[in-house]
């Protein structure tokens, strides 16, 4: 798949532009603050609905703009959809498909995605477990995006239980006695949709396991092997990284039967604590995806290069994953199109997307962060996409091979280079 249009509308500097895209490598080239990254967070955003930049869509408004307006072309195939997004502060998002009646916006998912490298990528190594919770969550909304819905249910019924427990937090100080028959019927509710998420990300992990490793040989030196595990507050012990994870990559992960019961039972067991600060302490909410190199925590011992190669690996393993429904026939075995099978055998994506599914990758002023040998490889791995798009300060900054189509950046106008 590819973009081959965007056009936005009171979009962060953007009061309108209109860029007509290429398949293969198309390079946005722009002083910092002209508005590059802001032209493929537009495209990033019609592929999860949300930002690599910001938690919030507030941002996303033009100053003084009631609203943003994302609409973009994909073409799939001999097939093209328009996507369109309306993004309002404060109100319900709007989306349409081919001009269409207004529909969910999570209706949208799956028509376009996407696999982005940027900067803020090593907070995967080096930041806070959300945003490795994040990355695990989006990845599985893309592959498979009727999983939205269960993940917002799963957060709106931790909100809903971690609100009774301020109530019985309250009534306790207050020396009230305290009826937990609603609780449990919460814990059954959030232990049944946590055990999903759950398992969903396992079986998600069993199939990158591999992948990440064979991407972390490509981009790094290799001095040791990056390992992927999961931290688990449904783990017999949650300070063993694969508490929940068989230590063979091959083998299935636990069923959501089992892992809901270990929900249900660390919830028994957490539930003094748990009245006491108001605040749901086990599920899915609160684990880790746990990043390891030669055996040792990526977080806090890699060194910035090897936690560059372990992002970079996360991002490559991803648009293997991603692109596992397409044609398989003459897909390479080691390159970015590379498929992924899960465990059991089959393909870990959505059979309705449909083929000529391989993501659009894009690279958000990231060789301006790489030494030179990890900038030419990542290149060479990258530039058979179906789509490529790069942003960068300067062309130097962009290796030869992914500047076949350049469009310079000045503030709110994007041209195509001669």
């Amino acid at each position: 798949m590819y973009v081959s249009h965007l056009s936005l509308l009171d979009f962060r500097s953007y009061a309108a532009v209109d860029v007509e895209l290429e398949p293969g490598p198309n390079a946005f080239v722009g002083r910092n603050g002209q508005g590059k990254t802001n032209l493929v967070e537009a495209i990033g955003y019609v592929a999860t609905l949300g930002s690599h930049r910001v938690a919030t869509d507030a941002p996303l408004i033009r100053a003084g703009a009631p609203r943003a307006v994302v609409r973009t072309r994909i073409v799939r195939g001999d097939r093209a959809s328009t996507v369109e997004l309306e993004i309002t502060p404060g109100k319900a998002n709007r989306a349409r498909i081919n001009r269409g009646q207004p529909v969910r916006t999570r209706d949208v998912l799956g028509i376009l995605r996407t696999v982005l490298f940027a900067p803020e990528d090593l907070a995967l190594v080096k930041g806070d477990p959300d945003g490795r919770r994040r990355f695990l969550d989006q990845l599985v909304v893309q592959l498979l995006p009727r999983t939205a819905g269960l993940l917002a249910d799963y957060e709106r019924v931790v909100r809903q239980r971690s609100a009774l427990l301020k109530s019985l937090r309250g009534l306790r100080a207050a020396g009230r006695s305290a009826d937990l028959t609603t609780l449990e019927i919460w814990d059954a509710k959030a232990a049944q949709l946590g055990a999903q998420v759950l398992a969903m990300r396992l079986q998600l992990l069993q199939a990158l396991r591999p992948l990440v490793g064979a991407a972390y040989e490509q981009v790094s030196d290799a001095d040791g092997a990056a390992e992927l595990g999961y931290r688990s507050s449904a783990g017999e012990d949650p300070d063993d990284g694969d508490a929940v994870l068989p230590a063979d990559p091959a083998a299935a992960p636990p069923s959501a039967a089992d892992l809901e019961q270990a929900l249900l039972a660390a919830m028994a067991a957490a539930r003094t604590q748990e009245v006491e600060r108001g605040v749901t302490l086990v599920g899915p909410h609160r684990d880790d995806l746990v990043l390891t190199l030669g055996g040792l925590p990526a977080k806090g011992y890699a060194s910035h290069g090897e936690s560059w190669s372990f992002a970079l690996a996360l991002r490559l393993a991803s648009y293997r994953l991603l692109g596992g429904g397409s044609d398989a026939g003459d897909r390479p075995t080691d390159g970015p199109g590379a498929a992924a099978v899960l465990p059991a055998g089959g393909a870990f994506w959505d059979p309705d997307l449909g083929t000529d599914a391989d993501p659009v990758l894009v690279l958000d002023d990231v060789f301006a962060e790489l030494d030179v040998r990890r900038r030419e490889r990542l290149a060479e791995l990258v530039a058979p996409a179906r789509q490529v798009l790069v942003t960068a300060a300067v062309p130097a900054d962009v290796p030869p091979g992914l500047l076949a189509a350049r469009f310079d950046v000045t503030t709110g106008q994007v041209q195509r280079a001669g």
